[in-house]
């Protein structure tokens, strides 16, 4: 065999399929749970943020996502991909509280920074663009989120058609 051997355990994967799942559940955004470079520090923040979430404890995964998304910002940078995911799960867990005011921008940003790091078909893009509607749809702004959510469709509908 060539190259280095990744071993990893199997209580490893199951952690990382249980944060997926958690992550799909809730509708959130996924930030790379095994990612190069990335401190414990991080990693607890976002797995404590995402056990709180997954048991409807928004209140409380709130320090916990506001903590990931520092970290990411440090890490990774303001413009990167995970930061964006990062961004949209706080995004997120504000919009399921109804505090929609503080979570648009975050949601916005996050939009912003898939569209310039993954291009704007990007299945990313696809997402972030449902969660915006999301919320558009909470402060009863339900033309712009048609539009958002007719730019989403057509994103997966793309991707569907290249990857049947």
């Amino acid at each position: 065999m060539n190259g280095p051997v990744l071993k990893i355990s199997h209580l490893a994967i199951q952690r990382v399929l249980l944060v997926c799942a958690v992550s799909f559940a809730m509708g959130f955004l996924l930030a790379p749970v095994v990612t190069y470079g990335q401190s414990p520090a991080l990693m607890d923040a976002y797995e404590q943020f995402q056990a709180l979430s997954a048991q409807g404890h928004y209140e409380e995964a709130v320090p916990f996502a506001e903590q990931a998304l520092r970290l990411g910002e440090r890490e990774f940078g303001p413009d990167h991909a995970t930061t964006a995911s990062l961004l949209n799960n706080l995004g997120a867990l504000y919009r399921a509280q109804g505090r929609y005011a503080e979570a648009e921008p975050l949601v916005e940003r996050a939009l912003a920074i898939f569209e310039n790091a993954l291009g704007p078909d990007h299945p990313n893009v696809a997402t972030a663009l449902g969660n915006y509607a999301a919320l558009l749809r909470g402060t009863e702004r339900s033309e712009d989120a048609m539009e958002m959510e007719a730019r989403a469709k057509a994103i997966r509908a793309k991707h569907a058609e290249e990857n049947p």
